[in-house]
Formats: C-alpha cells, sequence, structure tokens
C-alpha cells in the first residue's frame, strides 16, 4: 500500500494528474521508467505559492522579501541567482541582490548579512556558494540568522533537522522529497542509496529518507545506506543493486549504471556537470547513464529538468514559510 504523507502542497489534483500520467506512459512505453518531470512538478509548487502569498498579503501583510548576495563575478553563481530572482517575481515575491567585488573580506560581508538580519523588512537571505577562498564557508552560512536562512545552512537549522525537528531545510534535498511524494513513490521501509556526501545536499537527503515520518520532518522511513565517489566499485554495485531507490549527487557523469540498477527502481539524480560531447558540444549531463539505466528503472529524474527546478521552487517556499514565521512573531511581541 501506498504510503503518502500529502502536505497542503501535495493535493488530491497532483495524484490524479501523477497517475493519469503514469497510465499513459506505461501504455506507450511499458519497458521504458516512466520519467519523472521536475519541470512541470515545480511549475504547479510555483503556482500555489503564487496563490498562497496573494492570501497571505490580502490579509494586509506586506509582500515577503527575499535578499540574494553574490561575492565575485562567477557566472554559474549569476545565472544561478538571476533564476531564484525570476522565479521570486513569478510567485510574488519581492527581491533585491546585493552583489561584492572578489576581494572584498570577509568582515565587510559579515557586516552586510549582519545589516540584512536586522533588516525588518527582509524576510530571507541566501548567500550564492561558493564564496572567494580567503573566507570562511560555513562561518558566512552560520552568520544568517536561522529565521531568515532559506538555504538551511546555518548549524542550528541543520542540528534541528537531523534532531527530526521542524527547521528551514536546504532546497535540493527539500525538492528531491517532494519529487518522491508527489510522484507517490512508496518510501515506508525500502532500501535507499545516497550517493554523495556532501553537507548541503546529500547528508540532509540521507537524514530526511531515514527519519521516522511521524515526526515535525514528515521524513521517509526509509532504510538508507549511503555511497560515494570513492566507495569502491563493486561494493557501490552492489549497493545500488539492491535499492528500491538511489538517489545520485556527486558530479560524476556516468557513475550510475544500467547494471547497477534493480529493475523497477526509482533513480533520482541530483548531480549536474557540463561536459564537451564528441560534437565539441557542451551539454548538462547528471550522474546516471540517463539512457541505459532508463531501460531497467521503474521511475527516473532527467537532467536537466528533473531535480533543478524543484530546487528553485523550494527555495521560494522557504522564502514564504520565512515570511509567515516573522509575520506571525511579530504579531505576538
Amino acid at each position: 500500500m501506498l504510503r503518502l504523507k500529502v502536505n497542503k502542497y501535495g493535493s488530491n489534483v497532483i495524484q490524479v494528474q501523477q497517475q493519469s500520467f503514469k497510465r499513459r506512459h506505461c501504455l506507450n512505453n511499458p519497458s521504458m521508467a516512466q520519467i519523472i518531470d521536475g519541470k512541470a512538478i515545480a511549475a504547479q509548487i510555483r503556482s500555489e505559492i503564487r496563490e498562497d502569498v496573494a492570501v497571505f498579503t490580502a490579509q494586509g501583510n506586506r509582500v515577503p522579501h527575499l535578499t540574494a548576495i553574490i561575492v565575485g563575478e562567477d557566472q554559474a553563481s549569476e545565472t544561478y541567482v538571476r533564476m531564484k530572482m525570476n522565479a521570486a517575481k513569478d510567485v510574488g515575491i519581492s527581491s533585491t541582490t546585493e552583489r561584492l567585488s572578489a576581494n572584498v573580506t570577509e568582515q565587510e560581508l559579515l557586516e552586510l548579512i549582519d545589516k540584512l538580519n536586522k533588516d525588518s523588512n527582509v524576510d530571507g537571505i541566501l548567500v550564492q556558494l561558493p564564496v572567494p577562498e580567503h573566507m570562511n564557508e560555513r562561518k558566512i552560512c552560520n552568520a544568517v540568522v536561522c529565521e531568515k536562512d532559506v538555504d538551511g545552512f546555518n548549524v542550528f537549522n541543520v542540528g534541528r533537522m537531523c534532531l527530526d525537528m521542524k527547521s528551514m531545510i536546504p532546497a535540493t534535498p527539500l525538492g528531491v522529497i517532494e519529487l518522491l511524494k508527489r510522484t507517490g513513490i512508496d518510501t515506508f521501509g525500502k532500501n535507499a542509496v545516497i550517493v554523495g556526501r556532501s553537507k548541503n545536499v546529500s547528508m540532509p537527503i540521507a537524514m530526511l529518507m531515514h527519519a521516522d515520518g511521524r515526526n515535525e520532518t514528515n521524513a521517509m522511513d526509509a532504510t538508507v545506506t549511503i555511497c560515494h565517489r570513492f566507495t569502491p566499485p563493486k561494493e557501490l554495485a552492489k549497493y545500488c543493486s539492491m535499492a528500491d531507490i538511489i538517489i545520485t549527487a556527486t558530479g560524476v557523469p556516468g557513475l550510475i549504471t544500467k547494471e547497477m540498477v534493480k529493475p523497477g527502481a526509482c533513480v533520482i539524480d541530483v548531480g549536474i556537470t557540463r561536459i564537451t560531447d564528441s560534437n565539441g558540444k557542451t551539454k548538462l549531463v547528471g550522474d546516471v547513464d540517463y539512457d541505459e539505466v532508463r531501460q531497467v528503472a521503474g521511475y527516473i529524474t532527467p537532467v536537466p529538468g528533473g531535480v533543478g527546478p524543484m530546487t528553485v521552487a523550494m527555495l521560494m517556499l522557504n522564502t514564504v514559510t520565512a515570511a509567515k514565521n516573522l509575520a506571525a512573531a511579530c504579531n505576538k511581541s
């Protein structure tokens, strides 16, 4: 039986849409994995957030506000922040971007964060990573107060999540969990392999996958094994071949192959790497040998178009959550 915990963004309409999609897909491609369309699911979530923001402001609250900080001139960071700001505009969240030069001091960045922490008109703060090497990334992340930490990187938010308490959960792990829920993937007691060990992505995913669904994080009750890029190939293949769910986030193209996947397993590809193909063209690929694995898996996310759009959508959700929490605290005081 399906054990699906549906939050307020997981409506019966979504379940019906997903079931309809599954039936159509099975009829058309009975031997191929069902594609989990992260772009479509993220669009639905953004629509729901847009409605939520409209209700929130109609109640007399100001428009939620998100501030992003970019240090340096990294083009990838510029692209990611632009995507996030466009998403904010789409759902009715106001936003600003603070740009600092690469040679700004760590103290100057900390002072800006402190200013934003104290600004009652700012609900969410994100510092686009990576920061320059002369800065301590952990110190910078911890400088953002928990209430405005929409990235979920502050050590106190991480600690609360690990204790299965309500907290700001990092957007990518939250997006992965929401993909599983909305697609109707049964996780209760299932074997899940997390391939990756990053503190901002893989670790939170592992915690959310294994934790008790009765507690505050609404976790997934799976049996979790953690591997990574340096797990010996034979061992990695052994663990993956027993998994009902594989979630990989290593940035190693083609790490997960067809032979490593149990027939019918769900494969979530968080990895994203830009490569140059044999024709000299650049393209984005994940950790999974998509064309081959799709022949045996039951469900699979594409790259791009899978987890990526969900990350942006969940960041918007975190921003609205922060705005609601801050408004409620202000009303109590």
